[in-house]
């Protein structure tokens, strides 16, 4: 049995193990939060090198793209400095692969061109953001907004790439926490910056930074993310959200991140992380066919109203 961890630095109350076959393998997939503890985590991947098939690094991007450009994030640098024999991923193959073919299926059912998306962190989901943008989406980028504080939508991909290639440089060399929610802080939210969730139609990108800043109406939205547990359906449901989709597959109740399923591909595809070439990717998600998730709400209070 192949066996998958998932260091997180991300609320422990999140945890959770599962087995799941896939293409005839095994695996055990294990999620361990260590609540926005660095040490925590540096000393756990330390104490489990060698020992797991891969790691998935969570709750921490090690990199950030936009465009061709890449970014690594110096605090998810010190994090994984010390693994030497088991394969560490953070997603980012998958969010320039797996989403960008996720967005193209959700487009053949519910149409994307033309909708006002709001979406959180671009950097974070340059490849969802950049097939929403082919797509014809009318978008509002949110990485001024929720990741730094500072309220000012960015209105297109050209712009998001000028904005980054003078910030990031000094960005990326900030403490993450200051970034995105980490530990118990991921278990908490505020309403703040409505009238971006009130202008959008769908809101997308990473879980966290959506939950962060919900307002208490979500009415007929929209959401497209990843990593929810059934808790957060719960609290979706109950702002008023018509439809869920997540771009990872459910596993048991719940959507793992991206992190954790680069991770499995990584030992089906069973290469040195930096052999592996995007085709690689593509090939065996041809093979496994994951599907995105759909959880759909309605009631007599709340309806679709696209």
């Amino acid at each position: 049995m192949k066996k998958i961890v998932s260091i997180s630095l991300g609320s422990s109350e999140r945890d959770n193990k599962i087995k799941r076959e896939l293409l005839g393998e095994e695996f055990e997939i294990e999620r361990i939060g260590t609540d926005g503890d660095m040490d925590k985590a540096i000393r756990l991947f330390e104490e489990l090198d060698g020992e797991v098939d891969a790691f998935g690094l969570g709750g921490i991007d090690l990199y950030l793209y936009a465009g061709k450009k890449r970014y690594m994030i110096r605090d998810a640098k010190k994090i994984v400095d010390n693994v030497k024999k088991t394969p560490i991923v953070d997603g980012s193959g998958l969010k320039n692969t797996l989403e960008r073919e996720v967005i193209r299926k959700i487009d053949k059912s519910i149409e994307l061109g033309g909708r006002r998306v709001l979406i959180v962190s671009a950097l974070d989901r340059f490849g969802m953001a950049e097939t929403l943008d082919n797509l014809g989406a009318d978008l509002v980028l949110g990485d001024l907004i929720f990741g730094l504080g500072v309220p000012i939508p960015i209105s297109s991909l050209k712009v998001l790439k000028r904005i980054s290639q003078a910030v990031m440089p000094l960005v990326s060399k900030l403490p993450f926490k200051l970034l995105y929610p980490t530990g118990s802080k991921q278990l908490a939210h505020q309403d703040k910056y409505s009238k971006y969730y009130d202008w959008a139609q769908v809101i997308a990108g990473d879980f966290h930074y959506i939950r962060r800043y919900l307002p208490d109406n979500l009415r007929g939205k929209i959401i497209i993310t990843n990593t929810v547990t059934q808790n957060d359906l719960e609290l979706l449901r109950k702002k008023g959200v018509t439809k869920v989709i997540t771009t990872t597959p459910e596993f048991e109740g719940r959507s793992f991140g991206t992190n954790v399923m680069e991770a499995i591909l990584v030992t089906l595809i069973d290469k040195k992380v930096e052999d592996i070439h995007i085709s690689d990717y593509l090939n065996i998600l041809r093979n496994i066919d994951l599907e995105p998730r759909i959880e759909e709400f309605e009631s007599d209070e709340v309806k679709e109203e696209y």
